[in-house]
């Protein structure tokens, strides 16, 4: 029997840049197919058109471009299941709506908002799950035209069975049974004849061929429904994995507050993909190697069987861990273009080289590069007030012997530091310290090894003149 294409998707509202969870969620699905050399689908719901907007349509392709996570079915690449956006798919659904409708399993209802949210209330102030209670399920056709008369829009409900345990094996969560009596009847068409989520994100699922779904634990209740108007419709079921939520580090929904940011936000601050991909993808997800990986790595070591249960806690920390992975395993020519033109309107071409690596183990973003490019190319030096203590606690004669010492050793601090202790007799940290702040106007930073030479000895000289001024 010839095995079945694996085939996941990632399928966005675009009322928003995308954040971590949904980039999680985008990276578990494509790593699942990519492992079993199946198909990644890229599908947009934008049934919400007072919220959809063009410009998040644009940005989640950019984000999923970024971290390398390209599709093979879904905008621009096309494929035959189109179109990929829903807003175009109303034809579609109107078809399977008919098919419904022709066997009685759904109904129009007219009642309010209001109606609803009272009869919720009353529900849960008892103890009760909140669910439809059939008032509009059995009007006669006389009874529904009479409303259509006079102007009221209903909505579409699904008929949900009576008495029947609706259950799943979870790909996550294992076992799953839900009672058909605590469902009550849903909306699968709404007043303004848009479709809801139940029913589209099902369908679409069935007729693109999805065979897996990753999703978060927050969508564990929407599937009962959506397989009910599946085998309602005759049509294939995939496989569900409800992934576990990102929390921050009280336990509660991750949020700004706990530093989380848009992957929009993680870019345009300088995190570099693969460190995002690294982090993301040992989020809620055990790898036997804490190695750095790349993309493959990353989906030839992925399995669903690894997804854990329990909420995910995000850190900050972790996130910077891999960005540093990240950069010391990135080329000279990525490196240099990350940095960017602030870094490189000052570093001297000849020099590109051996700033990168000079630097390298002691940047996080482009920024700090930025900082460096200041630091070692641009005068006068500024030191600050501690700096400046440190300094003067050297003493003025302490900077005449180290400008006695440069001869000869302009571009070797090693021999620089030993001529130095010799004149002046200071050692360790007396000796290091006010050498380092001197060339830098910093107490740590980059090896000075590899910083003395980018200075070259016409700025050695200058900055060791500048400590003899009061």
């Amino acid at each position: 029997m010839k095995k079945q294409l694996v085939k996941s998707r990632f399928a966005p509202s675009p009322t928003g840049f995308i954040h971590m969870g949904n980039a999680r969620t985008a990276l578990f699905s494509a790593l699942l197919s990519r492992r079993e050399r199946g198909a990644f689908v890229l599908r947009i719901e934008d049934t919400d058109q007072e919220r959809s907007r063009e410009e998040f349509v644009h940005a989640v392709q950019e984000d999923l471009w970024w971290l390398s996570l390209q599709w093979q079915e879904g905008p621009v690449t096309g494929g035959e299941h189109g179109p990929y956006r829903q807003s175009e798919r109303a034809a579609v659904y109107d078809q399977y709506f008919d098919q419904l409708v022709q066997q009685d399993k759904v109904y129009p209802c007219f009642c309010s908002t209001q109606e609803l949210n009272l009869a919720r209330k009353i529900q849960v102030s008892s103890g009760q799950p909140p669910r439809y209670s059939g008032k509009c399920a059995r009007l006669s056709k006389a009874e529904i035209a009479e409303k259509i008369d006079q102007g009221l829009l209903p909505t579409l409900r699904f008929r949900v069975p009576a008495q029947q345990m609706i259950e799943f094996e979870d790909l996550v969560r294992g076992k799953q049974a839900f009672k058909s009596d605590e469902i009550g009847d849903f909306i699968i068409r709404r007043a303004d004849g848009t479709t809801a989520f139940f029913f589209c994100n099902a369908v679409d699922d069935a007729l693109m061929g999805v065979t897996h779904v990753l999703r978060g634990e927050d969508h564990l209740t929407n599937t009962p429904r959506q397989l009910l108007i599946l085998d309602a419709l005759g049509l294939d079921k995939p496989q569900y994995g409800h992934i576990s939520l990102i929390v921050g580090h009280d336990g509660s929904p991750l949020s700004k507050r706990h530093g989380s940011r848009s992957i929009r936000e993680l870019r345009e601050q300088g995190y570099l993909a693969d460190a995002v991909t690294n982090y993301l993808a040992r989020l809620g997800h055990h790898y036997e190697s804490d190695a750095y990986m790349d993309i493959d790595q990353l989906a030839a070591n992925f399995d669903v069987a690894r997804l854990g249960r329990s909420p995910a806690r995000y850190d900050a920390h972790q996130l910077l861990h891999w960005q540093h992975q990240a950069l010391a395993r990135a080329s000279l020519s990525d490196i240099w273009e990350w940095m960017g033109s602030a870094v490189h309107d000052i570093v001297p071409e000849d020099h590109r080289a051996d700033f990168i690596e000079t630097i390298r183990p002691n940047i996080s973003f482009p920024e700090h590069a930025a900082r460096w490019a200041r630091i070692v190319y641009t005068d006068p030096l500024l030191l600050d007030d501690h700096a400046r203590e440190i300094v003067a606690a050297a003493g003025k004669h302490f900077f005449a012997q180290a400008l006695q010492s440069v001869a000869g050793h302009a571009s070797d601090f090693k021999a620089f530091a030993k001529a130095v202790g010799q004149l002046s007799g200071a050692k360790g940290k007396d000796l290091f310290l006010p050498l380092r702040v001197a060339l830098t106007g910093e107490a740590g930073g980059p090896e000075m090894a590899r910083l003395m030479p980018l200075l070259g000895e016409e700025r050695v000289r200058a900055r060791l003149e500048a400590c003899l001024v009061d």
